[in-house]
C-alpha cells in the first residue's frame, strides 16, 4: 500500500489494523499445520543402497582422512561452505523481548527460511539453554567446526556488544549481528537514497535518533563511518538525549556512554522533542506507536525531513501523520507501507558474498560497501520519496550485494577465495536460482502440501 497525503484523509485506520493481524492469524494456523519451516534434504544422489558405501561407510574414511591431514578440505568436501548457524539465546526477540529459546525458534525458523530461499545459504536454528554471556561466547566457538558462518540473532543488551566483539575477534569464521550490522546496513541504503531526494549531504545533516539500543547504537556508527558528523547525530534512550552528563551509563551501559562521548557536539539535553529541532532525519527504532512521536515534533524538523519510524508492529508515527507533518520522505519496518526497511534486503546477499569469498570476517567497510550497492540497486532516475529501497520481491539484489561483498572482502584481505565480481555474481546467482527452483519443484510436485 502506497500511502500518500490525498490517501492519508481517507485511511480507515481499523481497517488498516485488522489486516495487520491476519499474518499472525494465518501464522498459527500455517505452523503447525507445516509443523515448521525448514528439514534437511539430500544433495548427492542415491541411485541404490550402494552408493552407502561412498557416502557413508567404507568410502567416507578416506574422505575424513584427507581432511584430518588438511582442514581446509572441510570447506571442498562437506557443506561447511555453504552453512550458517543462527544463533540466539531468545532474551530479545521481535518486540517481545525476553521469551525464551523454545518461544524464539520460530523467529529462527523464518530467518533460515530466508537465508536459504533468498541468498541460497544453508541456515541452521540454534537456540541456546543460557542466557550467561561467557556461556554463548564459548559455545559459538565450540560450533565453528561444523559452519562456515555465523548469525547471532535476538540477543539482549548490553550484553549483545562483546559477545559481537569477542566472537569477530576471536573466531576464524565470520561472526555478525544481524540485529546490529544488518539493521545498520539496510538503514545506511535507505539513507542514502532519501539524502537524494531531499538533496543534502550526509556530512551536513543534524540527525535525532529514538532509541538507544543495539540497533540505533551501530546505525550511528555506521553512518559515522560513511561521513556523518558525530557531533550533528543526538541519541535518546527512555531517560532522555545522550550527552557527556549522563556518567551513570559509563559502567554500566558502555556503549550508551560512548555515544554520550562521541556525538551530541552541541550537549543538547531534554527529550526526543528537543533532538527533534531543526532535525534533517529522524531514526526510531523504539516502542511501538504510533503516538510515539508527534505531527507538532516533527513541524519543527529541518525543512524536507526524513522519518524512519521503524518500530514492529506499529510504527512510532502513522506515514500520512507523519507526511501531513512535513516529512518528504517516511520509512517504516512493515512491508504493506512504501519504503519498508528490512534486514532481510541485507544478510541474505551479505552472507552469499562472504562464504563464496570465503571471508574470515565480515568488517565495517565490506558493510558499507552492501549498503551502497543496496542503494544503488535503485537506478537515480527512479528513485522517489515513495521508492529509496527495493523490496524482497527485486531478487536480483541478493547476487548484486553478494558479489560487491565478496569483491570488497578481497580488498580488505579478509577473503580466501579469489575471483572477479562477475564470477562472483554468477555464482550467487546460480544458487540462489537454484533455491527458488527447489521450492517452486516441492510446491509443484506436492511435497509441500497447499492447505486446504
Amino acid at each position: 500500500m502506497k500511502i500518500n497525503k490525498k490517501q492519508a484523509k481517507k485511511t480507515d485506520t481499523k481497517k488498516l489494523l485488522k489486516a495487520a493481524s491476519k499474518p499472525s492469524e494465518q501464522a498459527r494456523k500455517l505452523h503447525p499445520f507445516y509443523k515448521g519451516k525448514i528439514e534437511v534434504v539430500p544433495k548427492c544422489r542415491i541411485r541404490d543402497f550402494n552408493d552407502f558405501a561412498i557416502w557413508y561407510s567404507p568410502g567416507v574414511a578416506s574422505v575424513c582422512t584427507d581432511i584430518n591431514k588438511n582442514i581446509e578440505l572441510a570447506y571442498e568436501y562437506t557443506n561447511k561452505w555453504n552453512s550458517v548457524a543462527v544463533v540466539s539465546d531468545g532474551t530479545r526477540v521481535l518486540g517481545l523481548g525476553d521469551i525464551g529459546p523454545e518461544a524464539a525458534m520460530p523467529v529462527m525458523e523464518g530467518k533460515a527460511l530466508l537465508y536459504k530461499y533468498l541468498g541460497g545459504v544453508d541456515a541452521y536454528p540454534i537456540c541456546l539453554g543460557t542466557k550467561d554471556q561467557q556461556e554463548i561466547i564459548n559455545t559459538v566457538k565450540i560450533l565453528q567446526p561444523s559452519f562456515g558462518g555465523v548469525n547471532l540473532e535476538d540477543i539482549s543488551q548490553p550484553k549483545c556488544f562483546p559477545i559481537l566483539y569477542t566472537l569477530r575477534k576471536e573466531c576464524h569464521i565470520p561472526v555478525w549481528h544481524d540485529d546490529q550490522q544488518g539493521t545498520a546496513l539496510v538503514t545506511l541504503a535507505g539513507l542514502i537514497n532519501a539524502l537524494k531526494v531531499v538533496n543534502k549531504k550526509v556530512s551536513k545533516v543534524k540527525i535525532a535518533m529514538l532509541g538507544a539500543g543495539s540497533a540505533n547504537i551501530c546505525i550511528a556508527r555506521l553512518i559515522m563511518f560513511y561521513g556523518a558528523n558525530p557531533a550533528n547525530i543526538i541519541m535518546v534512550d527512555s531517560k532522555g538525549t545522550l550527552h557527556k552528563g549522563r556518567k551513570e551509563l559509563k559502567d554500566s551501559h558502555p556503549e550508551k556512554w560512548m555515544m554520550c562521548c562521541e556525538t551530541n557536539g552541541s550537549g543538547v539535553q531534554g527529550t526526543i522533542e528537543n533532538a527533534m529541532e531543526n532535525a534533517d532525519v529522524l531514526i526510531c527504532l523504539s516502542t511501538p506507536g504510533p503516538d510515539v512521536i508527534k505531527k507538532e515534533w516533527i513541524k519543527k524538523m529541518a525543512k524536507n525531513p526524513i522519518v524512519f519510524a521503524c518500530a514492529n508492529p506499529i510504527p512510532e508515527i502513522w506515514p500520512w501523520d507523519a507526511m501531513e507533518a512535513g516529512a518528504a520522505v517516511v520509512a517504516t519496518g512493515r512491508s504493506d507501507f512504501a519504503n519498508q526497511v528490512n534486514n532481510s534486503l541485507g544478510f541474505p546477499g551479505v552472507f552469499r558474498g562472504t562464504l563464496d569469498a570465503r571471508a574470515t570476517t565480515i568488517t565495517d567497510n565490506m558493510c558499507i560497501t552492501a549498503a551502497t550497492e543496496l542503494a544503488a540497486c535503485i537506478p537515480a532516475n527512479k528513485i522517489k520519496p515513495t521508492q529509496i529501497l527495493p523490496t524482497m520481491d527485486d531478487w536480483k539484489v541478493y547476487p548484486q550485494v553478494a558479489a560487491a561483498v565478496a569483491v570488497k572482502a578481497i580488498k580488505e584481505k579478509v577473503a580466501q577465495k579469489k575471483a572477479s565480481y562477475d564470477q562472483f555474481y554468477n555464482q550467487a546467482m546460480a544458487m540462489i536460482k537454484r533455491s527458488r527452483a527447489l521450492t517452486a519443484d516441492m510446491m509443484k510436485n506436492k511435497f509441500i502440501k497447499s492447505v486446504k
